[in-house]
């Protein structure tokens, strides 16, 4: 029921973002800058991927803040934009076997490389990592303090005063062995964000 959950909630946000990114907005705003900021409320939702925990379901909802940080380089299609970002989630939740474990979080890092030959559609890569403090014990018999790792692929859809994005994201919590048994929970999420980049004058 709790995977169930999981997905009927990732398959509200894709139904939704569709909404979002519908023809009505056609005008294209200008792509992420050297030295501009980048502002975004997010809300991510998905399961457990990995042995005992394969069954527990995530959620949370956050606001991000970032710089951009060089203008483009690199070679070839990989040619984009550094960005440096900080993320507060001030509702992140696990459903997990014990009940559902809630609290907050932030990730005091995140650096995020934005591809500049699309001008639309701008794809992204970002690695992240971060703490989590929750209500009761997450996994279950291990600690209510974790730390959290991963990854992301995405989309930037520029539209004319604002950007949405769409994006699936792993991400490891656990302890660091703080506590044993120390099982972590491997998440495979579907984050959808809203926000814009701050454009020079």
């Amino acid at each position: 029921m709790r995977r169930f959950s999981a997905i009927s909630f990732c398959a509200f946000l894709a139904g939704f973002f569709a909404l979002l990114i519908s023809p009505r907005s056609a005008r294209a705003q200008a792509g992420p800058q050297e030295g501009e900021h980048e502002w975004q409320i997010f809300a991510s939702g998905g399961h457990g991927s990995n042995g005992s925990q394969m069954d527990d379901g995530v959620f949370n909802v956050g606001a991000r803040f970032g710089l951009i940080l060089t203008k483009p380089h690199g070679p070839g299609f990989l040619k984009g934009r550094l960005e440096y970002a900080l993320d507060v989630l001030p509702l992140f939740c696990v459903t997990q076997a014990n009940g559902t474990a809630c609290g907050g979080g932030v990730d005091p890092f995140a650096f995020k490389w934005i591809l500049s030959t699309p001008r639309k559609v701008a794809p992204y890569f970002e690695i992240a990592g971060g703490t989590l403090f929750t209500n009761i014990k997450t996994p279950p018999n291990t600690s209510q303090i974790n730390f959290t790792s991963g990854g992301a692929i995405g989309l930037h859809f520029l539209q004319s005063k604002h950007n949405l994005s769409a994006e699936i994201r792993y991400q490891h919590i656990s302890n660091a062995g703080m506590t044993k048994p120390n099982p972590g929970i491997n998440t495979i999420q579907l984050r959808i964000g809203f926000g814009w980049f701050s454009q020079k004058q």
